[in-house]
C-alpha cells in the first residue's frame, strides 16, 4: 500500500496499522511513526542525528508524530530500502550519492573532486534551499523528495610506503576508488591509477600488492584497520560526498503544513549536529590510527591537485543546472 493511498485515512483520523506498525491516526489515536532505514551502526554520527530528529519531532508534536530508525541494514541494503521508500513501504531512508545520480545526473555535481575547500563550506551548501532546493525536488517523479544531506567527511589518499604532496607523487600508484567511472577518471587526473573495488577487499589487496593504497575518510581508514597496511595518510581532501535523506513524496506532500515546518526545523538541527559529530568522530579515529602506527601529513599541494582535476570537473558540468550550482558554490568562497 502506498502512503498516498492512506493519506486520506490520516485526514479522516482513522487509525491504521498495516504499513507503519504503530499506526496512523489523529492525535487522539495511535501516533504516526516514520520508519527510517539506515545501513550503518548505532555508533555512526548519522544514526545519532536521526535519533535526535525522532526525539525532537515527538516532543514538538506531543507524540502525534515520531520516527523509528532501523540501523545495520535491518530493513535491507540501501538500494532496497530506497526502493521501499519509492513504493511507500517505509517513510525514509539514507541514500548514497550514487543512487541519486542514477535518477538525475545533475546530482553528479556534488560528487566532483575539489568541489569544496572544507567541510564547513560543504555544510553551508548542502542544506541551503537557495542552492539545492530545486535539485532536491527534482526526483519527485521517482516518488521521493530529498529532505537534506549529511556529510560523509573528506576523503584523502593513503599509501603503504610514503606521503603524497603533488600529483607526481601518485604516478603509477594503484589506488582503490569507489566503483564508478567518474572516480576512476578522478584518480587518473590526480596522477594515480584508480582501481574500482569493494571496500571489503581493500585491506588484503594492499597487503598483497594488488593495491598501493586507498582513499577514504579517517573513520573508515581506522575502523577497517587499513592503517596497518597503508600507514601514510596525506590530507588531499579530494572528495566530500554527501549522503542524502529521502522521503516518500506522497507522504511528505500529504503532511499538514505545521508538521512539515516542524519536520524541516528538526531535521535542520539534526543535519547540523551530524556535521559536528562526524568531525569529532574523525578526530577520534585519527588518534586511534596514530596509536596503530598511522602517520598523517597536511603537506599537500591542494592547488596542484585542483588544477589537475579541473578538466574532469569541466567535462561533468554539462548543463545549466550543474553549472549554476557550481557557480553558486564558487561565489560563496
Amino acid at each position: 500500500m502506498k502512503y498516498a493511498s492512506y493519506l486520506s485515512v490520516v485526514a479522516g483520523a482513522i487509525a491504521l496499522s498495516a504499513v507503519i506498525p504503530a499506526g496512523i491516526g489523529a492525535a487522539s489515536a495511535a501516533p504516526v511513526v516514520f520508519e527510517i532505514a539506515f545501513n550503518q551502526t548505532e555508533t555512526h554520527p548519522q544514526f545519532k542525528a536521526l535519533q535526535m530528529f525522532a526525539e525532537g519531532l515527538k516532543a514538538r508534536t506531543n507524540g502525534e508524530y515520531t520516527a523509528e530508525v532501523f540501523p545495520n541494514e535491518l530493513l535491507g541494503a540501501q538500494k532496497e530500502t530506497v526502493e521501499m521508500v519509492q513504493t511507500g513501504t517505509i517513510a525514509m531512508s539514507v541514500a548514497a550519492a550514487s543512487l541519486l545520480e542514477s535518477w538525475n545526473p545533475d546530482f553528479s555535481v556534488f560528487n566532483l573532486p575539489y568541489l569544496f575547500n572544507s567541510i564547513e563550506e560543504q555544510k553551508k551548501v548542502l542544506n541551503n534551499p537557495e542552492i539545492v532546493g530545486d535539485l532536491y525536488k527534482s526526483v519527485s517523479d521517482q516518488s521521493v523528495i530529498v529532505l537534506g544531506s549529511f556529510t560523509a567527511g573528506a576523503r584523502s589518499v593513503y599509501l603503504k610506503d610514503r606521503f603524497v604532496k603533488t600529483p607526481a607523487d601518485l604516478a603509477g600508484e594503484k589506488i582503490r576508488v569507489m566503483q564508478s567511472d567518474t572516480n576512476v577518471q578522478m584518480m587518473k587526473h590526480m596522477g594515480g591509477v584508480g582501481i574500482a573495488m569493494g571496500q571489503g577487499e581493500v585491506y588484503t589487496a594492499i597487503q598483497t600488492g594488488v593495491l598501493d593504497g586507498g582513499e577514504n575518510n579517517e573513520i573508515v581508514y581506522s575502523s577497517l584497520k587499513q592503517v596497518e597496511v597503508a600507514p601514510y595518510y596525506s590530507y588531499t581532501r579530494h572528495l566530500m560526498i554527501p549522503d542524502y535523506l529521502v522521503m516518500n513524496v506522497d507522504l511528505y506532500n500529504g503532511l499538514p503544513d505545521d508538521i512539515k515546518t516542524i519536520l524541516t526545523e528538526e531535521l535542520a538541527k539534526a543535519f547540523d549536529f551530524e556535521f559536528d559529530a562526524f568531525a569529532a568522530d574523525a578526530a577520534k579515529a585519527r588518534a586511534e590510527a596514530e596509536k596503530a602506527g598511522g602517520k598523517f601529513s597536511e603537506d599537500v599541494d591542494m592547488a596542484a591537485f585542483r588544477a589537475a582535476v579541473k578538466p574532469l570537473v569541466d567535462s561533468k558540468l554539462t548543463n545549466d543546472v550543474t553549472k549554476t550550482i557550481y557557480q553558486k558554490i564558487e561565489a560563496l568562497r
